[in-house]
């Protein structure tokens, strides 16, 4: 497959970019499927033994499975399969998914081929990095629906939910479905031109939420869904305003939404465990064990778990801004 070159020029203008069969489906997200289907048997095996659900769904389909233990749980599985650490306080086994086809996704070479038009060959996976697998909407509680690990996503820019310290790098944005992203059951969708308006503040819904958004008031510009196939990807700019929408289907939402920059930058998060991706100075210095980036989480959270948990938000509940 050629490779496709971008057009940099509307992405700088309007912020994003969706660019078409970049990943192969089969090649890329077949494998993710498959360690997703064995990574939630043996979480459903787990919460039996231990009470936690009343059964395992064995034998149903993934999708369905996957809807029957988010209710079962009350949310409560993203944890144990997002690929980051949650905003809360951190033990020393944070449960964070970190299997080798979730690895070769992040390092693919015809994702990185793609990202390195937009930031050039020193590659840097930045972990501000989830994979969302969202049931929909009428299968969550109530009080889940609004949040974004499982329910949809407000509206935000991503430099506004990481620390000052990265607002000078130079984060891009590679969301990819990896089952199709519709309307109705999701899809992002982007405010064209808003990474030109700068940082608007990112206030919390609630006060006892981590979840941040900005204010409707503050979009200033009208939002277009972006549904998506498998292989596609949408690249966005950090200042770029973006949500997803709810899923009104009857089928989950499956997708990753990860972040690189320039190698050497800060990522944002600096208590969490990135690695260089692509790197043509130095190829010695490129981790492509995905044991060794299990390890990294693992004594990242050994190391979180013995101090304070973080501050991830910029702004407070109170903060006149969010008044």
């Amino acid at each position: 497959m050629a490779q496709q070159i971008f057009d940099l020029d509307k992405f700088n203008e309007q912020g994003y970019l969706v660019a078409r069969d970049v990943l192969d489906p089969e090649v890329d997200l077949a494998p993710v499927f498959t360690e997703y289907e064995q990574l939630l048997d043996r979480l459903s095996r787990m919460w039996y033994e231990r009470g936690r659900i009343s059964d395992t769904f064995e034998g149903l389909p993934f999708n369905e499975r996957l809807v029957k233990i988010a209710i079962a749980t009350r949310g409560n599985y993203y944890p144990y399969i997002d690929i980051s650490f949650t905003q809360t306080d951190v033990e020393e086994k944070m449960p964070v998914h970190t299997g080798p086809a979730v690895f070769n996704v992040l390092r693919s070479p015809r994702l990185l081929d793609a990202v390195e038009q937009f930031i050039g060959p020193e590659i840097y996976c930045n972990p501000v990095q989830h994979v969302r697998i969202k049931p929909p909407e009428s299968a969550l509680p109530e009080e889940m629906v609004s949040d974004s690990s499982v329910g949809y996503t407000a509206w935000h820019q991503d430099q506004g939910v990481i620390i000052p310290q990265a607002d000078e790098s130079d984060i891009l944005t590679v969301w990819i479905p990896v089952i199709e992203a519709t309307e109705e059951n999701g899809c992002m969708a982007v405010v064209p031109g808003s990474h030109r308006a700068g940082l608007v503040p990112h206030c919390p819904a609630k006060p006892e939420l981590k979840h941040v958004h900005i204010l409707q008031e503050r979009l200033g510009g009208d939002a277009i869904p972006m549904p998506l196939k498998p292989g596609d990807v949408l690249f966005m700019h950090k200042l770029t305003m973006h949500r997803s929408l709810p899923n009104k289907s009857n089928d989950i939402r499956w997708s990753f939404d990860l972040r690189y920059n320039p190698t050497g930058q800060a990522t944002g998060r600096p208590w969490f465990p990135g690695f260089v991706a692509r790197s043509r100075t130095n190829p010695d210095s490129v981790l492509t064990d995905p044991e060794e980036w299990a390890s990294l989480w693992e004594r990242a959270g050994e190391a979180l778990a013995k101090g304070p948990t973080p501050v991830y938000n910029r702004w407070k509940p109170g903060d006149p801004l969010c008044a």
